[in-house]
């Protein structure tokens, strides 16, 4: 994308904000910049007008006009300064807000690919820079090359020969600044991209940090973060090298010019061509074309610098977001007939993982899914809530297209319950009532005792109002679940999905959880994924998934004496079951 493609899309952000705010802004860098082309004139009319001529009427006035010339440009730089500072801020606010939009609605496909810290480096690092190249930068630009251009016309005016002496090696300059423009916004780029590498390393060794203790793999993650932190270093410093180079070629340039204006204008003041202070009036605006000249230089760095994170920003902004539905999606209340599966195959990144699969769920019937891990059965469970969109075939609910129903109707029909349980850092009460906005606490009560969870919830100083720590860190595996499972309850959703919900989970913890997921099922049409024996058991229909495939679909007696591979398994994951102490199968 273009620096012209990258402002034009970045400029529908600053439009809310352009009047009164940005308007008046911009007048007070434009009228601050021009109150520079006064200072020479006050310089000439103190060295002319009241030195050599040696007016005192002149001189008792002139500190009062000084006085009044600095205390409006005081004036002039306070508001474009503040109301720069306040449009910046609302687009750093309104572009977060979108690109947090824009998130929440990618699809699983992406977001189970992506680097976290590179997405969150783009919502914060990036939207700064962004903002402090559309506003300070450009309004710097504004400011400063007004400020030249009016110092230009001062220095044309009072002497044309003077000037384009001291100005004629200007567009020597204009070429490698151009070069070295795009270079810093590449660099930008990829030291941008570092960056949220960084934080991905650093994200995962703070939340996996008890893994890396267990594992004694301390050194193993400081090298890791240490090879993408000098990555980051080198991209820095290349930049640094453009920035600082840029800074000692204007110093040298100006050498040039001042020494060619000194010489030249010197030698014509001696020689009575020049009076002394149109020489010391004209020197004085050279010098002051000097410093906004450098800064506009600084300034481009930081516009190209804010140019490369807006690629960034505008990437993630493009993506496409899930399809919430045909345009005219039908919205649903409650499965009446069934959900099934029509030849429906999958792939994840060309990885044929489903092939030609065809299943149904009939309306209150329990269905569980059974078989080797890899094999498919949590994806066919993820395609019910359209967290993937299948490849062939279709999924139906009520003999209609998921895809042409409603998402939000569609999924407010489905609980979740998996073995990695999600908990937000908040309170136990706002992780029970997630999603709904206006329960009551009764409610939260009741659903946290079905789940068997009232007895620690209580147990806490803080009782429902503990907060729960980053994923739940401060609960136990059993705990999280339950808390997951009183979610559920409290959703009250027709159609459950329990993926391995009581997997890895403690006898006693597993008895309480199971207790919680049988009263979760009650009602319910469920879809279990190699659930526990007794709950296998009980389900109205199994069915056996293989390489992507159904081998095998039945009751639990019926598979025994039909399928090889059911019975295998079930020799191997239930033979040392005993009734609800029944161990669990093996995940998918």
């Amino acid at each position: 994308m273009t620096p012209l493609q990258l402002s034009r899309r970045l400029l529908p952000y600053l439009k809310p904000y352009f009047w009164p705010y940005f308007v008046v802004a911009l007048f007070c860098m434009v009228a601050y910049s021009a109150t520079s082309g006064a200072v020479p004139y006050l310089v000439r009319s103190l060295v002319d007008d009241i030195f050599e001529a040696r007016d005192e009427s002149m001189l008792r006035m002139l500190p009062g006009v000084i006085v009044a010339v600095f205390t409006v440009r005081a004036l002039l730089n306070f508001g474009q300064a503040y109301l720069s500072e306040w449009v910046g801020q609302h687009i750093v606010f309104d572009l977060r807000e979108a690109l947090q939009r824009r998130v929440l609605h990618l699809p699983l496909s992406y977001l189970d690919k992506a680097a976290t810290g590179n997405i969150v480096a783009r919502i914060n690092t990036d939207v700064l820079l962004v903002r402090q190249a559309l506003t300070e930068g450009v309004a710097a630009m504004i400011r400063d090359t007004t400020t030249v251009v009016v110092l230009l016309l001062v220095v044309f005016y009072l002497d044309p020969v003077l000037a384009l002496i001291g100005f004629v090696g200007l567009p020597s300059v204009v070429i490698p600044l151009q070069t070295l423009s795009r270079r810093m916004r590449k660099l930008s780029q990829r030291g941008l991209a570092s960056l949220g590498g960084l934080s991905s390393l650093l994200q995962e060794s703070i939340q996996g940090s008890r893994v890396v203790k267990a594992f004694g793999m301390e050194e193993y993650e400081a090298r890791r973060f240490i090879e993408e932190n000098e990555r980051l270093m080198r991209l820095s410093l290349r930049a640094a090298r453009i920035q600082a180079f840029t800074a000692p070629m204007m110093e040298v340039l100006s050498a040039f010019a001042i020494a060619a204006l000194l010489y030249y204008g010197g030698l014509s003041v001696l020689a009575g061509g020049r009076s002394t202070g149109s020489f010391l009036a004209f020197l004085t605006a050279a010098v002051l074309i000097y410093e906004p000249v450098k800064k506009l230089i600084r300034t481009n760095n930081v516009v190209q610098t804010g140019l490369g994170a807006a690629t960034r920003v505008f990437e993630l902004l493009d993506l496409d977001v899930e399809s919430s539905g045909a345009e005219n999606s039908v919205k649903i209340e409650a499965l009446r007939d069934a959900v099934r599966w029509e030849n429906v195959s999958f792939s994840y990144d060309k990885e044929r993982v489903l092939d030609s699969v065809n299943l149904e769920m009939k309306a209150g019937e329990v269905l569980a899914l059974v078989g080797p891990s890899g094999g498919g059965k949590s994806t066919l469970a993820d395609l019910l809530p359209r967290f993937y969109e299948v490849d062939e075939g279709r999924v139906s609910f009520d003999g209609i297209d998921v895809r042409d129903i409603d998402l939000r109707s569609l999924r407010a029909l489905i609980a979740v319950v998996t073995q990695q349980t999600f908990l937000f850092n908040d309170t136990i009460r706002n992780n029970i009532a997630y999603g709904l906005d206006d329960c009551s606490e009764t409610a939260i009560r009741a659903a946290a005792a079905a789940a068997n969870a009232a007895g620690f919830i209580e147990s806490f100083s803080g009782g429902y109002d503990t907060v729960v720590g980053e994923m739940g860190v401060q609960l136990s595996g059993g705990q999280r679940q339950r808390l997951a499972i009183a979610r559920a309850l409290l959703k009250d959703a027709p159609i459950l999905i329990l993926d391995e919900a009581t997997s890895s989970l403690d006898t006693e913890s597993e008895r309480l959880v199971q207790s919680a997921i049988d009263r979760l099922m009650h009602g319910r049409s469920s879809l279990v994924i190699a659930h526990r024996l007794s709950t296998v058991r009980r389900a109205d229909r199994i069915a056996v998934v293989d390489a992507g495939r159904i081998v095998a679909s039945g009751t639990h007696e019926e598979l025994l004496e039909s399928s090889d591979l059911y019975r295998r398994l079930y020799e191997i994951q239930f033979q040392d079951g005993h009734g609800d102490d029944a161990e669990q199968a093996e995940d998918a």
